[in-house]
């Protein structure tokens, strides 16, 4: 193929595939939390670690990552002592955030805001070996993580206090998935941005729920989605010069319509199928009980 003969092109389809697996991967957990927007905080918090790299000279890529570790350290503990004023106190995170990106890449010598829009859209001829070294390291983390404390992070994602009595610890566990979801965001940020990751992270376990049943196989057909519509957006968007980040999110989009579409007909299949198996059984009450002898009185 023509698209493999470009460095960068590899490069950025390779990162697509990272961000296809490990942005599905952690949102399933944040979708069974109910914290579907947790990764459009995460990723507002993370434009000040991209100014600060340019201000500092030091990789964005690494810079945004401990700086979303920490915001999102801080938003558990405020979801935990928050309590009335929680949501304030996480809108003042979240706008200081932003604010402080585009403050500090514009204070840096070699910044820009065209420096910046790459990171809040993505790019895929910016994405350099470095990032790349990078994006590895984080999705290899993610990875071990989502799959390695499965079973621990669906209990707490499920019910906080059943986990809690089970002697599972849960604010450990909780504060775990809150520095993957900012280590998946920055895994992300040079392919879809930070401005639309959230969407690549939720949006696949929406369309892999239309069709699934059990955590498994969401967790596999979200997966599968997310790399699908990652590799297909970053192809088209080399053939197409159309920005990458808005291709991949519409794809995803449009890849929950498709399986909305195709889970109607299965779910009323399903329920015609199980409709005939009731019907073909025989009730317990409605049985034919055993004829008895002559000499089978009761007490004889």
């Amino acid at each position: 193929m023509e698209i493999l003969n470009y460095a960068f092109m590899q490069r950025a389809l390779l990162a697509a595939v990272l961000v296809g697996i490990t942005a599905p991967a952690v949102g399933i957990y944040l979708v069974q939390r109910r914290q579907a927007l947790m990764g459009d905080g995460i990723g507002h918090v993370a434009m000040t670690g991209v100014g600060l790299g340019f201000l500092l000279t030091w990789s964005p890529v690494w810079m945004a990552t401990l700086v979303s570790v920490l915001g999102a350290v801080l938003m558990e503990l405020i979801r935990w002592y928050g309590k009335t004023r929680g949501d304030i106190a996480l809108a003042m995170l979240f706008y200081g955030g932003m604010a402080g990106g585009v403050m500090f890449i514009n204070l840096a010598p070699t910044g820009s805001n065209a420096n910046l829009t790459s990171y809040l859209f993505g790019s895929l001829s910016t994405v350099s070996e470095s990032d790349v070294t990078a994006i590895c390291l984080l999705a290899a983390f993610v990875v071990l993580v989502t799959l390695g404390l499965r079973r621990q992070l669906f209990a707490v994602s499920q019910d906080e206090e059943f986990a809690r009595v089970t002697g599972l610890p849960v604010r450990a566990l909780n504060l775990l998935t809150a520095v993957t979801a900012a280590v998946t965001v920055t895994v992300a940020m040079r392919v879809v941005g930070l401005l639309l990751v959230s969407a690549l992270m939720v949006v696949p376990v929406a369309a892999a729920q239309q069709l699934t049943r059990s955590f498994a196989a969401t967790f596999a057909v979200s997966v599968a989605v997310g790399v699908t519509v990652t590799i297909s957006g970053t192809v088209t968007s080399y053939y197409q010069d159309v920005p990458p980040g808005a291709t991949i999110v519409l794809l995803t989009i449009g890849a929950f319509v498709l399986l909305t579409a195709l889970a109607a007909p299965l779910a009323r299949r399903r329920a015609r199928a199980a409709t005939t198996a009731l019907s073909t059984a025989d009730p317990a009450e409605c049985k034919i009980p055993a004829t008895r002898g002559a000499g089978d009185e009761i007490g004889v």
